[in-house]
């Protein structure tokens, strides 16, 4: 109990000290006029409270990335308290800060673009690629995953297709409203409900009888049932992704750039959320290792129901919390994932309109870009998605590992103190090269080649960056004048 204490409290000290930290180098403008302001369009660029845009952007970057994942990497032991909170403070937050700040500066541009600007065309053109066909599978299986989770729960009352047309139809208005006309309207409530279980749960463990693993060198091993098959590195890193570091939180920050009102606001609206999530992650992996007696017995039961995380996040809520955390749970397990569709739906038109440049104001101009959006999901809903879903960690992972290398080369070439993203972004890449080698969705390598590779692929991408960077810091000499930031 006391390191899960001490975890949740060094979180909070992180966002008062390396948050300040990290914002006095990005180097706020409380003059600068905000994409908000500048380019009002009262659809996507339009200012709103502070509050409200926090719990927006919460929401967005949460989903049931900080309950579900935290559940699968709570069975590797406490060792995934120490990776959510030095993954939030070091990597995922400083990853959100300047994913949203530089969108921010660059008038509420998608992270395609932002990172286009700082790695050059080719990797642009890759990035709106790679994002798109990323927020579509996001949107398409957070179609059907809920609408079969409220077909269960109704006795199949309806057919399994009346509950993805209702989904789907929620899915076009949320895309094409003004973001105050629904999302800022539904998605405050659905981010309080996620704070309150979290806050219920973190009631429960601390004056339940429920003991929680202390952070100790005995425990600090992989204590999943086959450590050889699930090797904690790089497995640990890639499972828990919202809950320490998500590619997917950086097309979620633009949405939010579009309507903040001054630069002060960055550090609590990203850096803030970013660590709030961490903090619900801690909650919910104390939460898994506490309710079943051990991690030994999460393990077991985990095996039991085929690893189901929605199952082992139901249970949990319901016994620790009584009818209250049962309707909770209802609202995490089924609303959580369709406002993580929505706004992958949404992102995937803006990245279109940004590409083609194509004025958001009027209604029909929205319903040319989302239109084949929501017919290639509705294709995809016809396909087996298993083994696709399999690569979208690894491949939001990735996602993170490309836009952490983006503002290393954007600190780099202002000549700012670019460690605080090198680091992580070396680390990342380590994780992701690696585990692409050595997972059953990948090329199933022995361990030790795959470590060797990993590090060998890490360090030609640090090659290639750095011949970049010579390059481009010749041609650019990028300046605040340049509009470049």
């Amino acid at each position: 109990m006391i390191s899960f204490l001490i975890s949740i409290a060094v979180l909070i000290l992180g966002y008062f000290t390396y948050g300040k930290f990290v914002e006095r180098i990005f180097g706020i403008d409380k003059n600068r006029e905000t994409p908000a302001i500048k380019l009002r369009d009262d659809v996507d660029y339009l200012p709103l409270p502070a509050w409200r845009i926090f719990l927006i952007q919460f929401l967005n970057i949460a989903g049931l990335g900080p309950i579900f994942g935290a559940i699968a990497g709570a069975m590797f032991g406490p060792s995934a308290f120490l990776w959510i909170v030095l993954g939030s403070i070091f990597a995922g937050a400083v990853h959100d800060y300047f994913s949203g700040m530089l969108s921010l500066r660059h008038d509420g541009l998608s992270i395609s673009e932002v990172v286009g600007i700082y790695l050059g065309p080719n990797m642009k053109y890759f990035m709106r690629f790679f994002t798109i066909v990323l927020l579509i599978f996001v949107g398409t299986v957070f179609l059907m995953g809920p609408a079969k989770i409220i077909d269960e729960m109704t006795g199949n009352f309806w057919n399994l297709w009346v509950w993805v047309g209702i989904i789907l139809l929620y899915y076009i208005l949320s895309t094409l409203l003004p973001i105050n006309k629904m999302i800022s309207k539904i998605y405050p409530i659905f981010g309080l409900a996620m704070l309150l279980m979290a806050i219920g749960l973190l009631i429960a463990l601390l004056f339940g009888d429920y003991v929680i693993p202390e952070i100790v060198p005995a425990n600090l091993r992989n204590m999943t049932t086959n450590p050889t098959e699930t090797p904690m590195f790089p497995i640990l890193f890639i499972t828990i992704a919202c809950g320490a570091i998500s590619g997917f939180h950086a097309t979620q920050s633009p949405l939010m750039a579009r309507c903040i009102k001054n630069e002060t606001l960055g550090r609590k609206i990203f850096y803030g959320t970013m660590i709030t999530e961490g903090i619900v992650a801690l909650i919910w992996a104390a939460a898994a290792m506490a309710f079943f007696g051990n991690v030994d017995l999460l393990n077991d039961a985990m095996l039991a129901n085929n690893s189901n995380a929605a199952w082992a996040a139901n249970e949990i809520s319901t016994n620790m919390l009584g009818k209250i955390g049962g309707f909770l749970a209802l609202l995490g397990i089924v609303a959580a994932p369709i406002t993580s569709g929505d706004t992958a739906f949404r992102s995937a038109r803006l990245i279109l309109a940004d590409i083609f440049k194509t004025d958001q104001k009027k209604i029909k101009n929205r319903l040319y870009l989302s239109i084949p959006l929501f017919v290639i999901a509705f294709i995809l809903t016809q396909v087996d998605f298993g083994v696709i879903w399999r690569y979208f960690a690894w491949s939001n992972q990735t996602l993170a590992t490309v836009v952490l290398w983006a503002i290393t080369a954007y600190l780099t070439y202002t000549k700012k103190f670019y460690w605080i993203t090198l680091i992580p972004a070396i680390f990342m890449t380590m994780v992701c090269s690696t585990y692409i080698l050595i997972a059953p969705e990948g090329f199933e390598l022995d361990n030790t080649i795959s470590y060797i590779l990993g590090g060998i692929i890490t360090l030609i991408v640090c090659v290639l960056f750095m011949t970049l960077i010579v390059r481009k810091q010749k041609v650019y000499q990028i300046t605040e004048t340049e509009n470049i930031v």
